[in-house]
């Protein structure tokens, strides 16, 4: 007989909000997952979010633990990740 998998899942906060989102994903994909439509703004003053998906367009960028500049489709979700972005959300 078959095992239905079990999804665990971790808490991080999100913009000062404390979510829980599927261990293992990356903080991309949380986010999005979340409804976060808008990582950072550009020097023009326009939404960006994940292009590419695999670190090479940088429009992902987001502050996590205090580091900022973090491309947010590399790092995967760590359990008390603290994520900062510029959302409007």
């Amino acid at each position: 007989m078959a095992h239905a998998a079990v999804r665990s899942e971790v808490n991080i906060t999100v913009n000062d909000k404390l979510v829980r989102v599927t261990a293992g994903t990356t903080v991309a994909s949380a986010l999005l997952n979340l409804g976060i439509s808008s990582f950072r703004h550009s020097v023009s003053g326009e939404p960006r979010a994940p292009l590419c998906g695999m670190g090479v367009c940088f429009e992902c960028r987001v502050t996590i633990d205090s580091r900022a500049h973090q491309r947010s489709c590399l790092v995967p979700v760590a359990e008390g990740m603290k994520v900062v972005t510029a959302s409007d959300a």
